[in-house]
């Protein structure tokens, strides 16, 4: 989708398939859509969790039973709810294609590593719309279900450890050393050692847009943080529980 505004002329992109010309109201609605709603959100609270859980790409998660229906549940039941409208695409069918060819389209080799690199930069957007939307219109979100698992997960992510307690290499982040630093007392399979170490990273707005504990998702985060901290297993135990859930809604 491009805005159709060409001081110089417009190219002749008409011959193309698949280039939409709009008006900057309706391509800004678009990317809204997709980037916090539909598509990026998807990718950044199950990217991190498929790196945990020893998965190379995006189109394992999708296809992994757990993971899987938490990422309907985030696009579907938690995302398009909030996503505006451009008119010219609908959001539900949008999400649709997603699920149905770009997700598990594994020849386009899309990693849950890539998905993590520079993810700070990226939360208050794909997941702070969200929160903020709901909390205007319920005066809470803590009954987001998908959404707080995501950020848990990527601060399980974080810690370098995957679910079997082997070591391996973070992606680049500019906040990566201050996020790893506010964890580093943090014990794989001892959950008590978080403590309250989160709160000046989960109250902070210039990170997520809004503050979590204040709308009722600070305390969600925490405790599927500890139980993905229990030891081996756990994140998969977690992350079950979790798909459970937003089966049940």
């Amino acid at each position: 989708m491009i805005e159709d505004h060409f001081p110089n002329g417009r190219p002749e992109f008409d011959a193309a398939d698949g280039v939409w010309f709009a008006d900057r109201e309706t391509v800004e609605k678009a990317e809204r859509m997709k980037v916090s709603a539909c598509l990026n959100p998807v990718h950044s609270a199950t990217g991190p969790l498929g790196v945990v859980l020893g998965m190379e790409l995006f189109a394992d998660v999708t296809e992994d039973p757990d993971l899987g229906r938490i990422a309907r549940h985030l696009a579907y039941r938690e995302g398009l709810p909030t996503a505006p409208d451009p008119g010219i695409i609908s959001p539900a069918a949008f999400t649709d294609e997603l699920f149905a060819e770009r997700f598990p389209n594994r020849p386009l080799g899309d990693t849950n590593l890539r998905l993590a690199t520079d993810l700070s930069q990226g939360l208050s957007v794909r997941f702070g719309e969200t929160v903020k939307a709901y909390v205007r219109q319920y005066g809470s979100a803590r009954d987001l279900v998908a959404l707080p698992c995501g950020i848990a997960g990527w601060l399980r992510y974080l810690l370098g450890v995957d679910d079997r307690g082997n070591a391996y290499a973070l992606a680049p982040d500019p906040m990566k050393d201050e996020v790893c630093a506010l964890l580093s007392d943090v014990v794989y399979g001892r959950p008590e050692t978080l403590g309250d170490r989160l709160h000046p990273l989960l109250s902070n707005e210039a990170v997520f847009g809004v503050d979590l504990y204040r709308a009722g998702l600070g305390e969600t985060v925490e405790n599927l943080l500890r139980g993905m901290l229990a030891g081996d297993g756990a994140v998969r135990k977690t992350v079950r529980s979790v798909a459970d859930r937003c089966a049940a809604r």
